[in-house]
C-alpha cells in the first residue's frame, strides 16, 4: 500500500483558499485570491519540485484540475524545474460528482464512492499527491484518507476564506514527520504524519502544582 500526501499553501490563520491567482476561487466573496504571489521563495520551490518528482499519481478536486489542465499541458517538460513534465507524465485522478470532459492526457474520473476509490488509488500507487483541492481535502480529512499533511505556512492573516480544517474535520492525532523548515521569505514548512487514535486530554493544573513544589525551599 502506498501513501497519500496532501500539499496545501496556507496563511497563519489556516486560510488555504485561492493562493495562486485572483480568479482562482471567488466562492464566498473571497477577495484575497493570489495571496501567495508576493512571497517568491526558492526553498518552497525546491520542496514542491522534490515532492512532484517523487509522486507517481496526482489526485485532484475538479476546480484545481481545471486550473492545472488549462496550464501545465502547454508547458515544456523542463518548465519550472521539470514540474510540467512530471505532472504531464503521471496518472491524474479527479474527484467530482458531475460528469467531466477530461482532456489532459492520463486523466480519469473516480467513482461516486469517493472513499473506496481513494483507497483503491492508494493500493495501486506508491506516492499519491493531492495539491490544493481544498473542498476535496475536507472529505479526505473527514474520512482520515491521507497519510501525510504538508503545510506551507505564510506570515499573513486574512481573517476570512476557506480553511484547511473545515467544520467536518474529525479529531485526529498527527506527528511531525521531519523538522520544520523556515525560509527567508517567512514561510514555514510543516510535514505531519497521520497517527493512530484521537487526541487525549489532561489537567494542566497538576503540572503547575509540580512546578510550585520544585521551586519551594527544602
Amino acid at each position: 500500500m502506498g501513501r497519500i500526501e496532501i500539499d496545501l499553501f496556507t496563511t497563519l490563520d489556516l486560510v488555504a483558499q485561492a493562493p495562486g491567482a485572483p480568479e482562482e476561487d471567488l466562492e464566498g466573496g473571497f477577495t484575497f485570491g493570489g495571496w501567495q504571489a508576493p512571497f517568491p521563495d526558492d526553498v518552497v520551490g525546491e520542496q514542491i519540485q522534490a515532492g512532484i518528482a517523487a509522486m507517481d499519481a496526482l489526485l485532484l478536486g475538479r476546480k484545481t484540475y481545471d486550473i492545472f489542465a488549462g496550464y501545465w499541458p502547454i508547458q515544456e517538460d523542463d518548465f519550472a524545474g521539470g514540474i510540467a513534465g512530471n505532472l504531464n507524465r503521471v496518472p491524474k485522478y479527479v474527484a467530482s460528482r458531475s460528469k467531466l470532459n477530461l482532456g489532459w492526457a492520463g486523466s480519469s474520473q473516480i467513482g461516486t464512492d469517493i472513499a473506496t476509490a481513494v483507497r483503491d488509488i492508494r493500493d495501486r500507487h506508491e506516492n499519491v499527491h493531492v495539491i490544493g483541492s481544498l473542498d476535496f481535502v475536507q472529505t479526505l480529512l473527514t474520512e482520515r484518507l491521507f497519510d501525510r499533511l504538508n503545510l506551507f505556512v505564510y506570515p499573513i492573516v486574512l481573517g476570512s476564506g476557506k480553511k484547511v480544517f473545515g467544520s467536518g474535520t474529525v479529531p485526529s492525532n498527527l506527528t511531525l514527520a521531519e523538522p520544520a523548515i523556515s525560509t527567508a521569505a517567512g514561510a514555514v514548512l510543516l510535514h505531519y504524519q497521520l497517527a493512530d487514535g484521537v487526541p487525549r486530554t489532561g489537567d494542566m493544573s497538576k503540572h503547575a502544582r509540580g512546578l510550585d513544589s520544585a521551586e519551594s525551599p527544602v
